[in-house]
């Protein structure tokens, strides 16, 4: 009679696409998947319409590692200036304890206050990953979402890796699908929320995109030999919504496969490099 033990599970991976306002309309959009000898396996597509029910998910026992596309910290700059605290948990509590019209007045006065061409204050991982900075309130309101979203993650005792430490089996690391999808595109657009918007171009750049991500030929994830794996049934759901927030969760969840591998290969911080504590930095980037 064999004795062997059966292997452990793979460890799930998770790709969130989120919104601070979510509802039926635009949900919150979860990938969650696995890897499986370089293959990044998308297992299902979860959705949730209200910021409880996503935080109740989060809260949930489980071991995985997940990329998220909301910011998980503001400028030191725009801190210091406000005179809020510099240390990450005491800003975040104190950041979530605000409304958003105090939110957005504050960084309105900032902004008001600085030249044309240098209204926002940046965070270093800005630059090389062309992120929007996170004080922004408007298109996208990544402001809002940290407000909505980093508070949540912390009250779920999911670990932020340099900033928070959590239970450790469930591992946030911020992420930004339009890190990899740009290194595939350029410039080109594939995503839109207005219909008006939602046009056959955009729709080739969906499918580009996706045979990129499967064929490997995506320059960050073909370095560490990662490649997407999919149904003819997902890639067709993920070609078919013309928002690409579902495409946009299934990047984060290669962006958390990715600092999972750096992890098991004994990389830091899943990856990271060494980064200002008070505000965060992008994975991959």
């Amino acid at each position: 009679m064999s004795t062997h033990a059966s292997p452990p599970p793979p460890l799930t991976l998770l790709g969130c696409d989120f919104t601070s306002a979510p509802s039926r309309r635009k949900p919150i959009t979860l990938a969650v998947g696995h890897a499986d000898r370089g293959r990044v396996v998308l297992g299902a597509v979860e959705r949730f319409d209200t910021l409880d029910a996503w935080s109740q998910r989060m809260a949930a026992p489980g071991h995985w590692v997940g990329g998220f596309d909301l910011p998980f910290g503001l400028p030191r700059e725009l801190v210091t200036h406000l005179g809020w605290p510099t240390e990450w948990a005491a800003c975040m509590a104190h950041y979530g304890g605000l409304s958003r019209e105090s939110i957005r007045d504050s960084f309105a006065a900032f902004c008001d206050a600085r030249p044309v061409g240098g209204k926002f204050a940046h965070r270093a991982t800005d630059g090389p990953a062309g992120s929007s900075p996170s004080m922004k309130w408007v298109n996208p309101p990544v402001a809002f979402m940290l407000h909505a979203g980093v508070p949540r993650l912390v009250a779920a005792g999911v670990t932020l890796p340099g900033l928070h430490e959590g239970d450790g089996t469930r591992v946030a690391l911020e992420a930004y699908p339009g890190l990899l999808a740009r290194s595939v595109l350029g410039t080109a657009s594939y995503k839109s929320d207005d219909k008006a918007k939602q046009t056959p171009d955009r729709l080739i750049a969906r499918k580009t995109l996706i045979n990129a991500l499967e064929n490997g030929q995506v320059p960050l994830l073909h370095a560490v030999g990662l490649r997407l794996k999919l149904t003819h049934a997902q890639r067709d759901a993920l070609a078919d919504d013309p928002s690409g927030d579902t495409l946009d969760a299934v990047l984060c969840l290669l962006q958390a496969a990715w600092a999972e591998q750096q992890h098991r290969a004994g990389q830091p911080r899943y990856g990271l490099p060494e980064f200002d504590p008070l505000e965060g930095w992008i994975v991959t980037a």
